[in-house]
């Protein structure tokens, strides 16, 4: 999910977790695809500077991208929308259980950097996404300018990635495989997601 030097306090890098921040640059997450099966939103536009402020908002000890089972993939997540952790490189494997009704944004590979920073990145990033067996065709976000809130404070940066949305999953278990690259940078996540039935009475 994210490239770059972690931070101990947040998590993420890419330049931090994600470089976020004029003063942080630099920070990477996260190969294509056939037409995007049923499953996938029609919304315009991915929120990435949402993503990035839910990435920062643990510290690293429950942090859904430096975690390594997803034991904590369910910290801090908005009402409107589930979100998917990547990792700072390599591939791991991970089980979350996810709320039913909730459609599922997440990276592939993506950054915060400069405006120029991110060109380079999207350049040669790479990244593919399959649920259930089927191929899932990514959304190429490229320099766009976001807020990300970090430890209280909201600053403007430029964000990058492959990113997908799917609708909400049907309820029962699904296997979902994440692979991200740009450059040498290689992330990806094999993940057992356990979509809840409706809420018992």
């Amino acid at each position: 999910m994210f490239q770059g030097s972690p931070r101990l306090s947040l998590v993420l890098t890419i330049g931090l977790l994600s470089g976020c921040g004029m003063a942080r640059q630099d920070v990477t997450q996260g190969i294509p695809a056939s037409s995007p099966p049923p499953q996938v939103a029609a919304e315009p536009s991915i929120p990435q500077g949402r993503w990035w402020t839910w990435a920062w908002a643990e510290p690293q000890d429950t942090n859904p991208v430096w975690n390594r089972t997803g034991e904590f993939c369910d910290r801090n997540q908005p009402d409107d929308v589930w979100f998917l952790a990547g990792t700072f490189g390599g591939t791991l494997r991970r089980s979350c259980t996810v709320p039913p009704g909730r459609p599922l944004d997440f990276p592939l590979v993506n950054k915060t950097d400069t405006e120029s920073g991110c060109r380079t990145f999207m350049a040669t990033a790479k990244g593919r996404a399959v649920l259930d067996g089927r191929t899932i065709k990514p959304e190429r976000l490229e320099e766009d300018d976001v807020l990300v809130t970090d430890a209280g404070v909201t600053d403007t940066t430029f964000a990058c990635g492959l990113w997908v949305r799917l609708e909400p999953l049907k309820p029962g278990r699904h296997r979902l495989i994440i692979r991200g690259s740009s450059g040498t940078f290689r992330t990806g996540v094999d993940y057992t997601l356990t979509v809840q039935n409706h809420q018992r009475a």
